[in-house]
């Protein structure tokens, strides 16, 4: 006997079956159903209220949507239709409520989709029914994809009553199906990416009560909506630097190769999609058709996507390992240095800027980007106290490490600390980056980029250092304090030295020690670099030995604390 539907999605994925049969309700349903319409109702009024009306005044009518002759930096006049009316452009207007609906999609999705990821997960944690799901015989992946089309199940409901709308839309405005459906790919992947990662941040921001779904969503607005009003108006956005990676994370951009030369501002003749037709990766036109920036995109966020959903399973399996294992995280870095390299290795060049100017002017915002990348790894890779110390106690008795050293575990190893495999990582990213350097075609800003290289890295293990070591203490909000520390560290200088009016040209040397160092680059000496590295370096041993200490005294077993006259002692 043929099961019915429901019970037959019940038995590929029962995670999927009870999030479905908890929301899909008859109530719920007339709501977004209502939600949906309602929506796409005051849409079509507010584009119809921008048609133009007749009036009895011998002034021309002017309006966007008219087929007239456009005066220079105003809409078209409106020509008179014989029946008391005028010619309206519909293909223009149809492309308006496209877009218009488009924009209301990937808010609603993105947004309110990621808010009720982190929410709901958030409800499971205070319930303590996540802690049961991770006991079930199902698999981690058919839970976290159960939770990820499940959830949002209300909300893939209103849009799908949007549909027919948007294709009626988008075919009246003369986008032809496979772009529209190219389009559908783009905004799918898109929630894949913030989906996985709102998972991520409902797992590991357990700590933040029920603010992380305010955050999580907050964070997303807030990209979305500086993104937006870059569409919204004219001018050149492709900036031939690493800031251009950003516009990946964008579903937004496609949209203007859908509808051809447009613009939402009626008194403009720029179009968006001029200035994205600059976008290069290593030097490849990827802007300059739909396929190519579309299909970019796509690898964009299914390679993050991966790399994400890897840190999600480890944190769901098992809530107390680091987010990545050390192997992973070689590889993340690899990738993440030839994904960003790839918009610096052509910087903008005009009258006033060589190449090697905009070379190092992308190799600063490339140091930013780094900056970001190792504190996420810096938190991704530190074991907790606990995995520490059972590290430290039993790592003797287990065959992996006897058999490959210490060392050894301390690249590979999942409780070990993580100040090797930072610096491991450290170089990776400086080997990535080096022969770009090495590569620039005058030698006059190659040793300042050398030595930015240089200084970056040595604050970077300085700064895992202090982690590390604060992660130790017996507190339970360590995370809290490493967290407060390394921020403190990047934070306060650059504000000190500001109300100081110590400035990168007048005083390089202190901004050397300073999470920005690239400020002063240009004008401090080999010697001020060279005391500046022996500094931190000589913290960073400081602080290594007195965390080999601890981790020492932390490692003791309570026999042997006891037999030498003290308890085993705990760092605070």
């Amino acid at each position: 006997m043929a099961l019915p539907r429901i019970d037959q999605i019940g038995e590929w994925n029962p995670q999927l079956f009870r999030e479905i049969k908890g929301r899909l309700v008859p109530r719920n349903i007339l709501i977004a159903t209502a939600v949906s319409l309602v929506s796409q109702l005051l849409l079509l009024m507010n584009f119809s209220s921008q048609l133009p009306v007749p009036n009895e005044s011998a002034t021309a009518i002017s309006n966007r949507y008219c087929t007239g002759t456009a005066p220079p930096y105003s809409p078209p006049i409106c020509l008179a239709d014989g029946f008391k009316g005028f010619v309206i452009n519909w293909s223009l207007w149809w492309k308006d409520v496209f877009f218009g609906l488009s924009i209301m999609g990937i808010f609603a999705l993105l947004v309110v989709g990621t808010y009720m990821l982190i929410a709901d997960l958030a409800k499971e944690e205070r319930r303590g029914t996540l802690n049961f799901l991770r006991l079930t015989p199902q698999s981690s992946p058919s839970i976290l994809m159960g939770k990820m089309l499940g959830v949002p199940m209300l909300l893939y409901f209103v849009g799908f009553l949007a549909l027919p709308l948007h294709l009626i839309a988008g075919l009246s405005g003369g986008i032809s199906l496979s772009l529209i459906l190219g389009y559908y790919g783009v905004l799918g992947t898109s929630c894949l990416f913030f989906y996985t990662l709102a998972l991520l941040l409902g797992l590991v921001g357990k700590g933040l009560g029920g603010f992380q779904a305010w955050l999580g969503s907050g964070v997303v607005l807030m990209f979305l909506f500086a993104m937006t009003t870059m569409l919204m108006s004219s001018g050149s956005y492709a900036t031939h630097s690493p800031f251009d990676w950003l516009f990946l994370f964008n579903p937004e951009v496609v949209l203007p190769y859908l509808m051809g030369s447009y613009s939402l501002d009626a008194s403009t003749t720029e179009n968006y999609r001029s200035s994205l037709q600059q976008l290069t990766y290593f030097s490849m036109p990827v802007g300059s058709s739909i396929g190519s920036i579309g299909g970019l995109m796509v690898l964009n966020f299914g390679l993050w996507t991966y790399w994400i959903w890897q840190a999600v399973k480890r944190c769901f399996h098992n809530p107390s390992a680091t987010l990545l294992g050390k192997q992973q995280s070689y590889w993340l870095t690899a990738c993440f240095e030839a994904v960003i390299l790839g918009f610096a290795v052509n910087p903008e060049v005009t009258e006033w800027t060589s190449y090697n100017r905009g070379a190092f002017s992308n190799f600063q915002v490339l140091l930013v980007f780094n900056l970001l990348l190792f504190l996420g790894l810096i938190a991704a890779l530190s074991p907790q106290r606990q995995g520490m110390q059972d590290w430290m106690r039993y790592r003797h008795q287990q065959r992996s490490v006897h058999k490959r050293g210490v060392l050894l575990d301390l690249v590979w190893g999942e409780r070990s600390p993580a100040l090797v495999a930072v610096a491991l990582n450290l170089a990776i990213a400086s080997s990535i980056l080096l022969p770009w350097i090495l590569f620039w075609p005058n030698s006059e800003l190659k040793i300042p980029a050398l030595w930015g290289l240089l200084v970056s890295s040595s604050l970077t293990i300085l700064y895992a250092a202090v982690a590390q070591f604060m992660l130790l203490m017996k507190t339970p909000k360590r995370a809290v304090w490493a967290a407060t520390s390394v921020g403190g560290l990047i934070v306060v200088p650059p504000i000190i030295f500001t109300f100081l009016s110590m400035t990168p040209m007048d005083n390089p040397g202190v901004w050397l020690f300073s999470a920005f160092p690239w400020a002063s680059l240009e004008t401090t000496t080999g010697i001020t670099v060279f005391l500046a590295v022996i500094g931190q370096s000589l913290a960073f041993t400081l602080l290594s030995l007195q965390f080999t200490r601890q981790l020492q005294k932390i490692g003791e077993s309570d026999l042997k604390a006891l037999l030498s006259g003290r308890s085993s002692v705990e760092f605070r």
